[in-house]
């Protein structure tokens, strides 16, 4: 049997679940680079697949022409357009499953999320690491008679940054350090108390730059910014510009969160918060070694992890990064950047 030439894989969200895609397809497309792919996601996540070999994206407008039932099935019309041979569902939820079989695609490959492994480990049952996400990307496309190695994994060169981002962050004369402190959920963050001592620590030698999104997290980066040695750019740039100045940092200091990923599939070292989630259940960013993970502490919170995704914990287990000395995470950083 002929292997497929035209590939749909649908990733639709969430933004640090699709960056992980992106070293992977960019491994694909290397290894096979007579099979064109085809990435089902949000159109705001386009820019994430920017620099990648015979990928294009095709937009999900799931919050308005393809959202519910006859939303899926207008998708479904439009994808058939295309001319796919094989899909990979590296999501499986209820949409993609709704979604493939109006496809009408014999080839199809839903990935294995490992939902009883992971919930044995937020039960406490076991307490060992999973397989990552990467992997379970991995066995999916291997699955279909594409098996990929990730040893030596390529990233894109650092991005020449345009005038807007230079007047915004001047021109390099030293190192350059990311900080996206915030996360989805408030079990997930380093206490802000914290984090105000580690910017100010850093800032003294080095530049610091503050990531993050969305009205509430500009407003407290833009009290924390003192430029020119702490500059906020969250909301000052678009996508593009956000990734091209992330390919340009020394270091990205992240929580377990987007933006950790984001650094991670541009070739960038990552050093990560831990709170109530755990690097154990799959999610570390890619390509970083184990110690570039800063854990909280399990002897004085023994329920971590307390749920997968962070959004779910004793309530005395919201500050729970904040087990992680100052001194730990300043150290890290600057032993990881040197």
């Amino acid at each position: 049997m002929s292997k497929p030439k035209h590939i749909l894989v649908i990733r639709l969200s969430a933004m640090g679940d699709v960056a992980m895609t992106v070293p992977v397809l960019r491994a694909f497309t290397a290894q096979y680079p007579e099979v064109k792919v085809t990435v089902l996601t949000r159109g705001n996540f386009a820019p994430l697949f920017r620099n990648l070999e015979n990928v294009r994206v095709f937009h999900a407008d799931v919050k308005g022409k393809h959202k519910g039932l006859p939303g899926l099935y207008r998708l479904s019309r439009a994808l058939k357009k295309e001319g796919f041979d094989a899909v990979l569902d590296l999501h499986k939820v209820l949409r993609t499953k709704v979604l493939k079989p109006l496809l009408g695609i014999r080839k199809v490959v839903t990935i294995d999320k490992g939902r009883k492994a992971k919930k044995q480990l937020v039960k406490g049952k076991v307490f060992k690491q999973l397989k990552t996400t990467q992997q379970r990307y991995l066995d999916v496309f291997e699955a279909l008679g594409f098996p990929i190695s990730l040893s030596q994994p390529s990233f894109p060169k650092p991005a020449t940054l345009n005038a807007h981002i230079l007047k915004l962050v001047g021109k390099k004369s030293g190192k350059r350090i990311g900080i996206a402190p915030f996360a989805a959920h408030d079990g997930k963050k380093y206490p802000l108390n914290l984090m105000k001592q580690v910017i100010a620590t850093l800032s003294k030698k080095h530049q610091v730059l503050l990531f993050g999104g969305g009205p509430k997290e500009i407003q407290i980066l833009n009290q924390l910014a003192t430029p020119p040695a702490v500059v906020n750019v969250a909301g000052a740039l678009n996508f593009n510009e956000e990734l091209d100045l992330i390919s340009n940092l020394d270091v990205m200091l992240a929580m377990d969160s987007g933006n950790a990923h984001l650094a991670a599939m541009l070739g960038v070292k990552v050093v990560t918060i831990w709170g109530v989630t755990h690097p154990y259940a799959g999610f570390a960013p890619f390509n970083q070694p184990e110690d570039y993970a800063l854990l909280a502490d399990r002897n004085q919170y023994p329920k971590i992890p307390t749920s997968i995704y962070g959004n779910k914990y004793p309530k005395h287990y919201k500050d729970a990064a904040g087990s992680i000395p100052v001194s730990s995470v300043v150290e890290k950083v600057i032993a990881v950047m040197e």
